[in-house]
Parts: C-alpha cells; sequence; structure tokens
C-alpha cells in the first residue's frame, strides 16, 4: 500500500452516538496518512460538521435504518458499483444495518480490508429466541468476511467473542471519544451559564438525559421515572430530538401535574449543557457505551443509568454510580431519588468516574486503534469467503 490510505466509512445515520463515533474517529487519525470520505443514509448536524472539516460526505438514501428488503438490495448494488468504481484501501461500517449492506457491498467489490464498528447489537434480550437467534446467525455470516471487528466497550467485546461473531483475535475493544467541557469560569459559573442557556431556574433540581427520541434511548421511562419521583421542585430535561418527539410531547403534557418536563430539542452544544444538571439519568434498553455519559462524567455530573450492554464500563455500580435494570421506571426513580438524598455520596462517586475515565476517552487512544485496524501490517486479512446465499443476493440488479 502507497501513498495515503483511502478510507470509506458507511454509516445508516449519521447523527447520535454512532455518527459521532465514526467522525471523531476520522478526525482522530492523521491525514497525512489517511484519506477518509464518509457514505451516509442520512444525517443532520454531523454532515455538515464533517463536510466542513474537509471530509469527502456523500448520502444514499437507500441506506435505511428499517429493514426494507428492495430498498436493502438496491442499497448493495449501488453501493457496490461505487465501490468497484472508486475502489478505496478499507471499507469501515458503523452498526448493524449499515454493516450487513457495507460488508456485503465491500466483499463484492474486492475492497482489501474490512472493519466493523459493533455499537451494540440488533439482538437482544427482549426479543422472541427465533428473531433473536437470527440476528445473530446474520452477524455470525458478516464476521467472516470482516477482518477487525471493533467493539465500543468491554461487554460488547465479551459478547462478540462469546456469540462467536468475529473470530477472538480480530476483536478490538474502543473507547468513545468524548467533549470535555472548556476549561473556563468556576464549577458554579458553568453551572449558571448552563441553565441560562436551557432557560432553567438557578435554584432548580435538575435532572437530565441527552440522546435520540426513540425506542432504544426508551424516553418514556424517563418521564415515568420522574413522575414517579414524587417531588415538584423537580425539573426534568431531554436534550435530542428524533421520531419519538411527538410522542414524547403529548406524553409530557399528560404526565403528573408535579413532573415538569423540558424538552430542549438537537442542541450542538451539550458539554457546555451538562453542568445545568444534579442528576445524569440514562434510561436506554440497549447500548454500546454512549458518548453522552462519558461525557456528564466528565463534567462531574452523578449517573444513574440502565445496567446494558457497556455501560458498565463508566458506571460500576456504587463506585462511580448507580445501575437499574433496563425498563424500570419505578427503581430509576428510586435510584435518582438516592443521588438527591445523598449529595456527598453523589460526589464520591462523580469524582471516582471523572477519576476513572480521565485519559482514556480522547484522540490518541482512538487514533491508535483506528490506524492500526486499517493498515494490514498490523493484522492481515484473515476473513472466510462470503456464503453462497450473499453472493447471489448481492448480485441482484
Amino acid at each position: 500500500m502507497t501513498g495515503r490510505v483511502r478510507v470509506l466509512t458507511v454509516v445508516t445515520r449519521f447523527e447520535a452516538g454512532a455518527g459521532a463515533v465514526a467522525l471523531r474517529g476520522a478526525m482522530a487519525l492523521d491525514r497525512d496518512r489517511f484519506d477518509v470520505g464518509f457514505v451516509a443514509g442520512s444525517g443532520g448536524r454531523l454532515l455538515e460538521e464533517a463536510a466542513a472539516a474537509g471530509f469527502d460526505v456523500r448520502v444514499e438514501p437507500g441506506l435505511r435504518h428499517d429493514i426494507a428488503p428492495l430498498a436493502d438490495l438496491r442499497a448493495v448494488r449501488r453501493l457496490t458499483e461505487m465501490l468497484e468504481r472508486e475502489r478505496p484501501d478499507v471499507v469501515h461500517t458503523h452498526s448493524a444495518k449499515a454493516g450487513a449492506i457495507g460488508r456485503v457491498a465491500a466483499h463484492r467489490a474486492g475492497v482489501a480490508r474490512v472493519v466493523h464498528t459493533y455499537h451494540g447489537f440488533p439482538f437482544h434480550e427482549f426479543q422472541s429466541p427465533a428473531r433473536r437467534a437470527a440476528y445473530v446467525s446474520i452477524e455470525r455470516r458478516l464476521g467472516r468476511i470482516t477482518d477487525v471487528g471493533l467493539c465500543v466497550g468491554t461487554a460488547v467485546a465479551v459478547e462478540a467473542v462469546r456469540r462467536r461473531l468475529v473470530a477472538p483475535e480480530r476483536v478490538r475493544t474502543i473507547t468513545v471519544e468524548a467533549d470535555r467541557m472548556p476549561a473556563r469560569g468556576s464549577r458554579d459559573e458553568r453551572r449558571s451559564d448552563a441553565r441560562s442557556r436551557l432557560g432553567l431556574p438557578q435554584d432548580a433540581v435538575v435532572v437530565g438525559a441527552v440522546g435520540r427520541l426513540s425506542y432504544q434511548k426508551a424516553p418514556e421511562d424517563f418521564v415515568a421515572a420522574l413522575s414517579l419521583l414524587h417531588r415538584p421542585g423537580v425539573v426534568g430535561v431531554w436534550i435530542g430530538d428524533g421520531e419519538r418527539a411527538a410522542r414524547m410531547r403529548r406524553a409530557v403534557e399528560t404526565t403528573s401535574p408535579w413532573s415538569q418536563v423540558l424538552l430542549a430539542g438537537e442542541r450542538s452544544d451539550v458539554v457546555e449543557l451538562l453542568p445545568a444538571l444534579d442528576v445524569f439519568a440514562l434510561p436506554s434498553r440497549y447500548e454500546g457505551v454512549p458518548v453522552a455519559i462519558v461525557e456528564a462524567a466528565m463534567s462531574g455530573v452523578p449517573v444513574v443509568a440502565t445496567a446494558v450492554n457497556a455501560v458498565s464500563d463508566v458506571v460500576v455500580p456504587g463506585v462511580t454510580g448507580l445501575l437499574v435494570p433496563p425498563e424500570r421506571p419505578e427503581l430509576m426513580a428510586n435510584a435518582i431519588a438516592h443521588v438527591l438524598d445523598h449529595p456527598d455520596e453523589a460526589s464520591g462517586m462523580a469524582a471516582a468516574a471523572w477519576l476513572r475515565l480521565a485519559g482514556g476517552y480522547g484522540h490518541p487512544h482512538l487514533g491508535r486503534v483506528l490506524t492500526a485496524a486499517y493498515l494490514p501490517p498490523t493484522c492481515p486479512p484473515t476473513r472466510s469467503p462470503l456464503p453462497a446465499r450473499y453472493e447471489g443476493v448481492s448480485r441482484a440488479r
């Protein structure tokens, strides 16, 4: 391989966690060694940020989040043609849907190196056994045409190995790259500024969350937990937008009279808003390592989160925060109440979280892992031939 390594990154929705990890990973690389471009099915602010940073960004509407067989076949065909025409050295896919379409297309186009990032998995305990087994089987087949599997968080990596999704020697664990709070002003000044930005009273007790308003993030459990707190002085804030926005607005309007919830929408200044919170809550049904939970911990905000996937990389129960089972808003309410009622213990957990994360969630680490994944001498391709069924599917025209 001579000259710059050409990397084409494929992501279904260039937004939220997967989009942020993809963009920040590209920005962590040495531009003199790597030429990175993006193909996304959709996106918002991150598309503009990537273009502004000088990356080639293209939108392929066929890349959809939902399962749509005809559209998926067209997306495989169009992406295969693009890869055959442009001949990148590496294709790097993110998340389940782009991972399936992108890896099949890369294999069909003869791309030399295929890297996939597991931000979590499409199979979950709440699915039927048959559906879960089908997703595992598909991921195993895709693992055969994957040179390196990058797993966001330790628990995700362990699950990938335990489920035999990728050969163990090709699994790598990565962290997310989190924005740091600008080092200006005192803590009280940053808190005051954040509350002014959100239009919140300076003396309110604030419980907040950050994420897409989607099924995965379970925002309805956040609203339910605040209602179950039975504390009129507590204000809830959700930062983020998504397909469940209208549903959430209705839920907020009909919730208990003593529960106040502000839907702040999509914001580009999240890291500067986090100091407004007294507690950061993560009610998700499944996750890798959410960028927002790392940023909250780095901002010194106590965390209550659901015990899913790799969240325990950040939240060690009783040490760096509190964990509760998913889909149990009554237990999340109890945990939030405990944090609010025991400020010294909460401060201790927040300080422990900051110490645990310091130095491990930044550009140098992510850049080193991606460089090793993209360069063949470190991990030569050992993937297996694509199963026959995928050969037929991907050649459909």
